[in-house]
């Protein structure tokens, strides 16, 4: 981790429970915050770098889901996958407060409240995945299953490939 990068609370939490983990540093670009700009930019495929989504299901309340950055959420399968029948995303004026991270900086670890979690099947044929590390321009290389476990994840099917 280089010095200019500051300890997020993600790479805290991480730290303290003795979890191994890579930082990847990038330039952000103001006027492309998307996860396909991220993957290029710290130069691995698209399939293992992962954004954090965060929607409201009309049952289950609050729910995260980290999918594939050149995927789109399905929100039907997300509903089916965590017993709801309606999931929608949340406002992004709604992340800050909600979670304690901004656009293009939201972490599944270390958010204000524990939510469940979702990762996009994809993710199990996968060694190594990356998620924000909870800034823009920071992204944490790790062990998906040591991942999956640390924010009791589970996997669902849950994305489409975007078009």
């Amino acid at each position: 981790m280089s010095k200019a990068t500051p300890t997020t609370n993600a790479m805290r939490m991480l730290t303290a429970a003795k979890i191994p983990f890579e930082v990847l540093t990038y330039v952000v670009d103001e006027s492309d915050l998307s996860g396909t700009h991220i993957a290029t930019e710290v130069g691995l495929p698209m399939d293992m770098v992962f954004k954090t989504l965060v929607a409201k299901g009309d049952k289950t309340g609050y729910l995260v889901f980290c999918i594939p950055v050149d995927h789109e959420i399905d929100l039907k399968r997300a509903a089916q996958a965590t017993g709801n029948k309606r999931v929608e995303m949340i406002h992004v004026k709604e992340l800050l407060p909600l979670t304690g991270y901004i656009r293009g900086g939201c972490s599944p670890i270390g958010m204000k409240k524990k939510f469940p979690t979702y990762f996009h099947a994809s993710a199990k044929n996968l060694e190594k995945i990356t998620v924000s590390a909870g800034m823009r321009g920071a992204q944490l290389y790790m062990d998906r299953e040591v991942l999956v476990n640390f924010v009791a994840g589970s996997y669902v099917d849950i994305a489409v490939k975007a078009e």
